[in-house]
């Protein structure tokens, strides 16, 4: 079965006391470690970094993402013209997007001062021997 991006879906519950929000459908089981990446403009863009072995599930804590991805066809050298997905995630609709193996990720925020945590199935010390970068401008969108 081959394996695609997917989100999963938060909810919140509200009264006198607060608000709770949460995501119980996320299995955390898998995940090693974490980390928060926050972007005080729409201008910076992230990317495009990419995991053969590592999968990533992307939340958003404060403001708004977009975040593309591609399915890596060859590590060394990747067709320019990969079909691309977006998906656009905002803090207040309390979702993960989980990102499977095999994919590359470019990062965007679309409001200011927005944050998103990434987590990762390996730890840091796997980190360097399971990155792939390419430049930001690396593939193009037919979509």
């Amino acid at each position: 079965m081959k394996r695609t991006a997917s989100i999963i879906k938060g909810g919140s519950h509200s009264d006198q006391r607060g608000t709770i929000s949460f995501v119980n459908d996320f299995d955390m089981n898998p995940v090693r470690r974490f980390y928060v990446i926050s972007h005080p403009d729409t201008e910076i863009v992230r990317g495009w970094r990419a995991h053969k072995i590592e999968q990533r599930w992307f939340q958003v804590l404060y403001g708004a993402f977009l975040i593309r991805l591609v399915k890596i066809d060859n590590w060394e050298s990747p067709s320019k013209d990969l079909p691309m997905e977006k998906f656009t995630l905002f803090a207040d609709d309390n979702e993960v997007l989980h990102i499977p193996t095999g994919y590359g990720t470019l990062i965007q925020a679309i409001q200011e001062n927005s944050r998103i945590i990434v987590y990762g199935d390996y730890g840091i010390e796997n980190a360097k021997l399971d990155d792939y970068l390419y430049p930001s401008d690396y593939f193009e969108s037919k979509n």
